[in-house]
């Protein structure tokens, strides 16, 4: 488990902003490749054993007496209970409040960190997390252990999640994992403009807007995924990844 020293401030030499800069010498763009190599490994070493997870999505910034972090509260509990290990970016908000309800449940409780120079602290109720420089590779870790995203009121970041998730469905490049807007206020505009000016266009299909859930039920949430999980995906509780010494593990 990474230290908390370095949680939340901004990587030195602003490295990641220079990987995105365009082409650079040939030896620091290997050295760049190594590097998001080994975080890769460091992420995959990181989150093995954690057990099947669902990924919860959100604004960092609703408060404790927020309506959206309680409810995103209450999707946590919902979800732990279901056996689920929940996953977040693992900061402050609805990142906070989902994994709260993982711990009030009992359950397990992990998050995926990415280093910015504002905003983001680990929040109270991690059992295990992990830090990432590179955005993408994060966002990698995010996908990878999940059977399920819910998706939390959020803004650019959620959004961006959102839509990258229901991209790699779309293109076959993930399995059709349920993917739930929790908030009907708040994500119907949205649904709305998908429906009215995208699949009318033609640009996005009917069935690839079907595969958003839309709900304000923590419990409808989690009984569709556990549905999903079980019945479509054959996912079999108790079943867990063996350690391995000779990996250190």
């Amino acid at each position: 488990m990474t230290g908390h020293a370095e949680w939340g401030k901004i990587p030195p030499d602003h490295d990641e902003r220079q990987f995105l800069e365009g082409a650079h010498d040939r030896r620091s763009e290997l050295l760049r490749a190594v590097r998001i190599f080994v975080e890769y490994v460091r992420g995959f070493r990181a989150l093995h054993f954690v057990g099947p997870c669902v990924t919860v999505f959100g604004s960092a910034r609703f408060p404790a007496d927020h309506p959206y972090y309680q409810l995103a509260r209450e999707v946590g509990r919902q979800v732990s209970r279901a056996g689920f290990a929940v996953m977040t970016g693992g900061g402050p908000g609805i990142m906070e409040a989902a994994n709260r309800g993982a711990r009030e449940a009992g359950g397990r409780s992990v998050g995926c960190n990415i280093r910015l120079p504002k905003e983001q602290r680990p929040n109270a109720f991690l059992d295990r997390w992990v830090e990432f420089r590179y955005f993408f590779v994060r966002k990698v870790m995010l996908a990878k252990y999940s059977y399920a995203f819910v998706v939390m009121p959020g803004g650019f970041g959620t959004l961006d999640e959102l839509f990258e998730v229901a991209t790699l469905i779309q293109t076959g490049k993930i399995r059709d994992f349920p993917v739930v807007l929790m908030g009907t206020e708040f994500w119907q505009p949205l649904i709305a403009f998908l429906h009215d000016t995208l699949v009318a266009a033609g640009t996005v299909a009917e069935d690839d807007l079907a595969r958003l859930m839309l709900t304000d039920s923590p419990e409808e949430a989690v009984a569709a995924i556990r549905d999903a999980a079980t019945r479509r995906f054959g996912l079999q509780y108790g079943v867990r990844p063996k350690r391995r010494r000779w990996l250190f593990e």
